[in-house]
């Protein structure tokens, strides 16, 4: 590694970490990837863990000390030359704007994308985010995934950025962990073909044998437990489910119509007390787990 100190957050070797925004971020360096900012150790170390490539790191000095296995294993992996900026607590938290606990920043590679026939070619079941704009909620649900088994995330054209600083953070770094893409394109919201959600995405769900799934409040969704138990019964059963896709959408508005309309079943989350809905980070966890299938 090349240990660099620096003593003020206008040095220009730190931009990434201070003045660029996420869009400038994703054109940043290679305009089909560009590079996006893990926050903690522990967010690092699953990226690391992952393959992904480190461009640079910044570490608080007194974090130096503990940080010897991560540095070591970018040394084997990426060679000597990866740059970590080190800086005092004070210059750090002038940074951030809080101090630094969470131990260091990393600048990172994006990397390119797999298609959905890619991502799904395994799987018996994925998850649909359809425009959900929350990176919270977005990183919420990429944990759960992970802790519940899901096997793939597919994000819709416009849906946020798994990979927004903030999303990142919340996943706890699960977004190394669980496979993903973005349906119409290579990641980016912004280049991602935004006619490529709902009719042609449920389309190509359809054609690799997913049985698709709205979760929605409506006359005709059936509870929860009734998808459980067609997932989970026997093979030979008529109503038995192979493969699943829970479609989750938007805060506020949730499914579109055409979604609600051409999937193969709308679900419920049954509720008690009068409350119709839950937050979309709730409802995957929810829905996940009911379906989750234990060896």
């Amino acid at each position: 590694m090349q240990f660099i100190e620096i003593d003020s957050v206008d040095d220009p070797r730190i931009n990434a970490y201070v003045n660029l925004t996420e869009l400038q971020l994703r054109n940043k360096l290679e305009p089909s990837k560009g590079i996006f900012i893990a926050e903690s150790t522990k967010v690092i170390d699953r990226a690391l863990d992952a393959g992904v490539e480190p461009v640079s790191l910044l570490v608080e000095q007194q974090w130096i000390e503990g940080m010897v296995d991560e540095f070591a294993y970018i040394d084997e992996h990426w060679g000597p030359d990866v740059p970590v900026y080190v800086g005092s607590e004070q210059t750090l938290h002038d940074l951030t704007g809080y101090r630094l606990h969470r131990g260091a920043l990393a600048c990172m590679h994006r990397w390119q994308q797999p298609t959905v026939a890619e991502v799904c070619k395994n799987a018996t079941r994925v998850a649909v985010l359809e425009n959900i704009v929350d990176h919270t909620n977005v990183g919420a649900i990429m944990r759960s995934a992970a802790a519940l088994d899901v096997d793939a995330v597919l994000v819709t054209p416009s849906c946020a950025d798994p990979l927004y600083r903030r999303a990142v953070r919340v996943s706890m770094g699960t977004v190394f962990q669980v496979p993903w893409t973005r349906i119409g394109g290579e990641g980016d919201i912004h280049t991602a073909d935004k006619h490529a959600w709902p009719k042609a995405g449920l389309e190509e769900l359809h054609s690799l044998g997913f049985t698709t799934v709205a979760m929605a409040l409506t006359d005709k969704s059936i509870p929860m437990q009734e998808l459980e138990r067609r997932f989970k019964n026997d093979p030979t059963e008529p109503d038995h489910i192979q493969k699943l896709a829970l479609i989750f959408g938007t805060e506020g508005d949730g499914l579109s119509k055409h979604t609600i309309a051409n999937a193969d079943l709308t679900v419920r989350i049954p509720m008690s007390h009068g409350v119709d809905s839950l937050n979309v980070a709730a409802s995957s966890a929810v829905a996940f787990y009911a379906t989750q299938i234990i060896d």
